[in-house]
């Protein structure tokens, strides 16, 4: 399939629209759609939350206000000026009933004549019928355009939709020694303001924050999203503790709001209460040596329609979870420090005894932040 120039700079301007939604649109996926006719853009739209109106529907919206208001149709949505034009849309447009009508139906009715899709939903209830269902109406349909763009800002829904399971980002802020923190637990701060600014950006696009008890004690974090300039963040992501005994503290600040589940190995029912009565979710899932199942937690996020986690916990959890094969990326912000060889490392890994058994990351960018260094890297399938 060719497309030409123009095909591309709209559909750099749908995925432009689709980022409008980084922070919000979870757990649907991030869309934005442009329409155009004779060659000028006549309507635009993203997919700002669930329950919401499509990009798509956003779009033949926005003509009318644009435009002006067209021919009424039976179905009771926009014809007229959308006649004769192509869309532009960062997903295969949706063709079951959620929460809101299916959208391929309403390009169908509003006269388009060519849709083009940067790729299909992995949503086995859509998995190509969208598609479908407009080359069945006589409208053109191209896909695959920007692919890899699209994919990649949609990257957690689609782990879920093919995988069962959230995209797993573990953050780490290490000296340039490895080390997260002395040896009595201690980390706060390793690294600076604008490293930490930056990290509680990806805070603000994940839909659930991963730590595990022994952080909870040592440090008492929040784990909510925070000092973020220019990002608006209508939501806070939920808090997820690895706690195989359930020895959470109940006042510990993790807990404040309630919007949080304790993942526990043996569930203690008068704690269990407890936590619940204060709106936590305390969920028990023992695995074959009495530790909490990683993988089947994970799951159950999936399941729960989380779509994209980051994990900020200790060494041990670290390790436990790349051991798993849970981790997907890696953000890694060193400082300028040295903390020495008995303060606590990044991974509790085996050892090795030949270098062809280390791991090999796939590294997607580094840059600076202040005086500190970041690296974001990927494990290979």
């Amino acid at each position: 399939m060719s497309f030409s120039a123009a095909d591309r700079e709209f559909m750099a301007r749908a995925l432009e629209l689709a980022r409008r939604g980084l922070y919000t649109a979870t757990p649907n996926p991030r869309v934005g759609c442009v329409i155009v006719r004779d060659g000028t853009v006549i309507g635009e739209g993203w997919h700002e939350m669930a329950g919401r109106p499509h990009a798509e529907i956003n779009a033949l919206a926005d003509v009318v206000r644009k435009v002006g208001t067209p021919r009424a149709l039976p179905s009771g949505r926009v014809g007229g000026t959308v006649r004769g034009a192509t869309v532009y849309v960062t997903l295969e447009p949706c063709s079951h009933h959620g929460r809101t009508p299916p959208c391929a139906d309403a390009l169908i009715d509003a006269g388009v004549t060519r849709v083009v899709a940067a790729m299909r939903d992995p949503n086995p209830l859509v998995a190509g019928e969208g598609l479908a269902r407009l080359e069945l109406a006589g409208i053109r349909v191209d896909s695959g355009l920007m692919e890899d763009e699209a994919r990649e800002l949609n990257i957690g829904f689609v782990s879920r939709m093919t995988r069962g399971r959230p995209w797993l980002r573990l953050k780490v802020a290490a000296s340039l020694d490895g080390k997260t923190a002395l040896n009595n637990g201690r980390s706060q701060w390793i690294t600076g303001p604008e490293a930490r600014r930056d990290a509680h950006a990806w805070r603000a696009r994940s839909c659930a924050m991963f730590t595990g008890i022994g952080t909870v004690r040592d440090d008492d974090p929040r784990l909510t999203v925070r000092d973020v300039d220019g990002i608006d963040t209508p939501r806070q992501p939920l808090r997820v503790v690895v706690d195989s005994r359930l020895e959470i503290s109940l006042d510990a600040a993790i807990l404040a709001d309630g919007h949080a589940l304790v993942a526990c190995a043996v569930e203690q029912p008068e704690k269990a209460a407890q936590l619940r009565a204060r709106g936590v979710d305390v969920l028990a899932l023992p695995n074959a040596v009495g530790k909490v199942d990683l993988p089947a937690l994970l799951t159950e996020l999936g399941r729960r329609g989380i779509n994209e986690v980051m994990a900020e916990a200790g060494f041990r959890l670290n390790g436990s979870l790349l051991r798993e094969g849970l981790v997907d990326e890696l953000l890694i912000y060193q400082a300028p420090l040295l903390l020495g060889d008995k303060a606590r490392g990044m991974f509790d890994l085996p050892e090795l005894e030949d270098l062809a058994g280390a791991r090999r990351l796939e590294v997607l960018e580094r840059h600076a932040f202040g005086a500190d260094l970041f690296l974001r890297a990927r494990l290979p399938e």
